[in-house]
């Protein structure tokens, strides 16, 4: 009998004898359920049926799902078979196959019924976080983040942004799946659900007109976030912030700050607030105050392609349009005036209704050469016996052009009018 004979038959008979028992003997990749006999941080001994011994042994223990993570002698177990005999004789077995089914099981569960499930950061990049759940990864995208963790960072620096998700890392995060791909292996987390679903409830205690009082959280380009009654939050927007212009809500307010605000608007969960509602409009009185046609020294505050935004007061500003800066022909904006120039400007409408107050430049900005005084009094018969009939038709000629360049002057004045009252909405 050859030596491979030799050694083949002990097994076979074993496994005879075990089938003619009714013993079923587990096949690589099947699952099998065994009594935990011994359990350290090495290994685990299963018994399987009381006839043979299995082991679970180094990363193949999967600590990740919590069935697997504190077994001791007498608990039930289920695990992978790996090979059917080991150096030692046993079965080798793994938890980790089993636990990454279970896993991917919790996930489709949660994913079809909108549950909550909780993720590690492991790490993150410029787009988000990525996160891992019983050791399948997944992605937090930045725009998914609750609002306490959101990187408001002013100025949208990125590596600021950047060092402000790094911090999470190692953390936990309660979050939803809001895509779930196995054949591609793609899963996509949002903390921002459940903490949308966590707000909604409580909105109800809300109504648009409310005062609510609370703490400045976070300060961006675009407005203010003010936490309050305990975890709610709200947005003021730039626009919402005060009556007059603002460049930046930093010029008014700083992070821990306390104000009040109205709430303007309710859309779903996200609450929009306003504190200058709760200041008094200074356009109420600002007929009182000025009048068309009076003369006022104004400080420029901003440059802009069709104007000047003149501040007559902390809370009025006004617009001087380039119409009524008495500008020549090739003159720039940028070289003739500066911003914090102080300036005397006439007014020429005023709607407070509208929040909007027209002014232009005060006086004559230039004198006429002496050269230009006396041209412009020559009469029209000196200047045609001044020219031959052939330098009147190419004056002529020349008129003609210049009507047809003035009507489309118009037209170009028409467009930028429009795009003007698009700016000055925002600016004013």
């Amino acid at each position: 009998m050859s030596e491979e004979s030799t050694e083949s038959t002990p097994v076979s008979a074993f496994a005879a004898l075990l089938e003619k028992d009714g013993v079923n003997i587990p096949q690589v990749g099947d699952i099998v359920k065994g009594t935990v006999v011994t359990a350290s941080k090495s290994e685990v001994v299963l018994d399987i049926d009381g006839v043979l011994m299995g082991v679970v042994r180094g990363p193949e223990l999967y600590a990740e799902v919590d069935e697997f993570s504190h077994l001791k002698p007498g608990d039930q177990a289920e695990a992978a078979v790996l090979e059917t005999e080991n150096e030692e004789g046993r079965i080798e077995l793994s938890f980790r196959q089993v636990g990454q089914e279970k896993a991917w099981e919790a996930l489709r569960e949660a994913f079809k019924d909108k549950e909550i499930i909780k993720i590690r950061i492991i790490d993150a990049n410029k787009g988000g976080l990525l996160a891992r759940y019983c050791q399948i990864n997944g992605f937090l995208p930045v725009s998914q983040l609750a609002p306490e963790n959101y990187p408001r960072i002013s100025g949208g620096d990125k590596s600021k942004i950047l060092e402000k998700l790094k911090s999470f890392v190692g953390r936990d995060f309660e979050v939803s799946v809001i895509t779930l791909n196995e054949d591609e292996n793609k899963i996509i987390f949002s903390e921002k659900d459940v903490w949308n679903k966590k707000q909604k409830p409580a909105l109800d205690r809300y109504n648009v007109g409310m005062v609510v009082d609370g703490r400045i959280t976070a300060i961006t380009n675009f407005g203010v976030f003010l936490n309050f009654d305990d975890g709610m939050e709200g947005l003021i927007h730039i626009s919402e912030i005060a009556w007059q212009r603002i460049d930046s809500p930093n010029e008014l307010f700083k992070v821990g700050d306390h104000i009040k605000a109205e709430i303007v608007s309710i859309d779903g969960s996200k609450i929009f607030l306003s504190s200058k509602k709760l200041q008094k409009d200074p356009w109420q009185e600002a007929s009182a105050k000025y009048s068309v046609g009076q003369v006022i020294s104004g400080s420029i505050v901003k440059l802009n392609p069709f104007g000047l935004f003149v501040k007559l007061d902390e809370e009025i500003h006004g617009l001087a349009h380039i119409s009524q800066l008495n500008l020549a022909g090739k003159e720039k904006l940028s070289e003739l005036f500066k911003a914090g120039e102080v300036r005397d400007f006439e007014i020429v409408s005023i709607s407070p209704a509208e929040h909007r107050l027209g002014l232009k430049l005060a006086g004559e900005v230039k004198n006429e050469k002496e050269g230009d005084k006396k041209k412009a009094t020559k009469t029209k018969k000196e200047e045609i016996s001044d020219v031959s009939k052939e330098d009147l038709d190419l004056k002529t000629d020349k008129e003609g052009l210049e009507a047809k360049q003035e009507k489309t002057d118009k037209k170009d004045k028409s467009d930028e009018k429009k795009e003007e009252n698009k700016e000055v909405s925002k600016e004013v």
